[in-house]
């Protein structure tokens, strides 16, 4: 069905039988980034927010959802992770954060969706935990930037 794997030839949902790949190493890495007021940014990179350290939970948050993804996306394989970094630098002159993920497994299938995943939540924890203080946060260019392993080898958004 024009390429998209998860349909059978019904047209039907299902989930993608992965038993006779290959496993090997597999990497993947996503960014993002989320948009905040400046005053909002030092809260933040200052340490002065009143619910702690947001990026410290933002990157713990990230981590685990790489490990829950497949609880969280209906056709996704569960995958064992061999490896998690959740980075988040702050942008004072754009008034942002960039949140990247790098994930890594053994396995027959890939980890593109533990990263994206993990990137997402941790926006999504900064967001939460400054709310109070800045409804207008916008969350924006999650995305892809690297992948290798498997049949289709190494893609590179760059």
């Amino acid at each position: 069905m024009n390429g998209l794997n998860h349909f059978n030839r019904q047209g039907e949902a299902h989930m993608v039988d992965v038993g006779a790949k290959t496993a090997n190493h597999r990497t993947a890495i996503a960014s993002g980034l989320i948009r905040m007021q400046p005053a909002t940014l030092t809260l933040v990179v200052e340490g002065g927010h009143k619910k702690g350290d947001v990026l410290g939970i933002a990157r713990i948050a990230g981590i685990m959802a790489a490990k829950k993804t497949a609880d969280l996306v209906p056709l996704c394989h569960p995958l064992s992770l061999t490896h998690v970094s959740v980075d988040l630098m702050p942008d004072i002159p754009q008034s942002m954060i960039k949140a990247t993920c790098r994930a890594e497994t053994h396995a027959s299938t890939g980890v593109e969706m533990e990263a994206l995943c993990a990137v997402q939540n941790a926006l999504l924890t900064i967001y939460d935990m400054c709310k109070a203080v800045d409804r207008g946060m916008v969350i924006e260019q999650v995305q892809l930037d690297y992948k290798a392993g498997g049949k289709s080898g190494e893609w590179c958004r760059i």
